[in-house]
């Protein structure tokens, strides 16, 4: 299972996380004892937990997380793998893609701040990008001093939050938390005796298992393409949806060349079959190096992924540093390519909130706005509809260095 935790910078996501992996013996000792000595040096004490996660010397040294890392732990029931996410605005194309692979997240909101701005845009992103089950973890409580009237006071103003967006309220779980004091996390608290629900470590068992896309058409969107001696042409990616079998006719797709793949290796072991969630590297007899590229799409021969001509997304508008029109032209990022769209019509606004349409034919949107846009990829593109093959139809759109909106595509014209 894929976790994701996500929140506004400093509320203790990172701590949250380093927390968790030393109570459940993911991390040793020696190694938490390295880390607060770093910390102590950096003039950053009390940020041992968050340094597990924040491996990058610069993360350490400003005490937030730029990138996405990756630690894996295990409960009774699940191997979970954390991402966490980072909270500070700049970092949220990375956030993006983060969420996108998760089939569950951790929203972390401080008790003595409640929601703040990227509270509610990660909020908003989790949703948008389909991540279905989420757990609210009120952090911080022992800047409260364990008040019960602090930790419902959070919990009313998140629960507006979420059901505006469209989640059901009575099946997310709200836990109260102090990361650093190690309250509420992996056993039970000592400080909230009015609290009686599951520490966060027990939440997470009764998440929901989620079911790999097997049954879709197979996707495998392309990361790299190596050439390695004595095998040929070897691309590299993961498999979105969908059974990849060995002696199957696939194609890639924008350039519609077939070939017979002829092996599948994960963690360097030959394999029959790969399935969705698997990185793998292959071979393909008949497709040459020049066929494709980063970006590219593999499915079977005889149901290749869709190489639009336009499509029709919805889209929210995050970070524009003026406003969103027609003719505008910024970067796409679907799958693993990067391609620049020209916006070509902005049919209608919606209300993000509820999803009715307040404006036809607006001529601009603003941060904050959701719309449903009509774009003309500049060179082809592979990207699938929402209904077709969601794992495939979500995109953020990069502009000026940020992530200006994220969205999906609902529908399209082929080429």
């Amino acid at each position: 299972m894929n976790l994701v935790f996500i929140g506004h910078v400093d509320h203790g996501k990172s701590t949250t996380v380093g927390r968790l992996l030393y109570d459940t013996g993911a991390i040793d000792e020696q190694t938490l004892k390295k880390l607060k000595e770093k910390a102590a040096e950096l003039g950053k004490a009390g940020f041992e937990f968050a340094f597990v996660m924040d491996k990058v010397k610069e993360e350490q040294e400003r005490g937030v997380t730029i990138d996405l890392s990756y630690k894996k732990f295990e409960t009774q029931k699940y191997y979970f793998t954390i991402i966490d996410a980072p909270g500070h605005k700049d970092f949220i194309k990375n956030m993006i893609t983060g969420t996108s692979q998760s089939d569950a997240a951790v929203l972390v909101v401080a008790a003595n701040d409640s929601v703040m701005e990227q509270t509610k845009e990660h909020a908003y992103l989790a949703k948008t990008l389909g991540v279905g089950q989420i757990i609210i973890a009120v952090n911080k409580m022992d800047m409260v001093n364990y008040d019960e009237a602090k930790f419902n006071a959070v919990k009313d103003d998140v629960s507006k939050l979420l059901s505006q967006i469209g989640y059901k309220i009575d099946e997310v779980p709200f836990i109260p938390i102090s990361s650093l004091q190690g309250e509420n996390i992996a056993k039970k608290t000592e400080k909230m005796a009015w609290y009686k629900g599951k520490n966060l470590l027990e939440t997470l068992d009764t998440l929901k298992p989620v079911e790999l896309p097997t049954k879709l058409p197979m996707r495998m969107p392309i990361q790299d393409v190596y050439t390695i001696t004595g095998i040929g042409t070897v691309p590299v990616g993961r498999i979105e949806t969908g059974v990849m079998k060995v002696g199957e006719k696939l194609m890639v797709m924008p350039s519609g060349k077939t070939g017979e793949l002829k092996s599948i290796e994960m963690h360097h072991e030959q394999m029959p079959t790969a399935q969705p969630g698997d990185n793998v590297g292959i071979s393909i007899r008949g497709i040459g190096k020049d066929d494709m590229r980063r970006g590219d799409v593999l499915g079977p021969a005889t149901n290749p992924a869709t190489v639009a001509k336009n499509f029709t997304a919805r889209i929210i508008v995050l970070n524009h540093p003026t406003v969103f029109t027609v003719g505008y032209t910024p970067v796409f990022h679907i799958n693993t390519s990067q391609v620049s769209c020209k916006v070509v019509k902005i049919t209608k606004k919606i209300d993000p909130k509820t999803g009715q349409v307040v404006q036809e034919n607006p001529d601009f949107l603003k941060n904050g706005e959701a719309a449903e846009i009509v774009v003309e990829p500049t060179r082809p593109l592979c990207i699938e509809k929402n209904s077709d093959v969601p794992q495939l139809s979500k995109f953020a759109i990069r502009d000026m260095g940020r992530t200006v909106a994220a969205g999906m595509c609902i529908d399209l014209e082929k080429k």
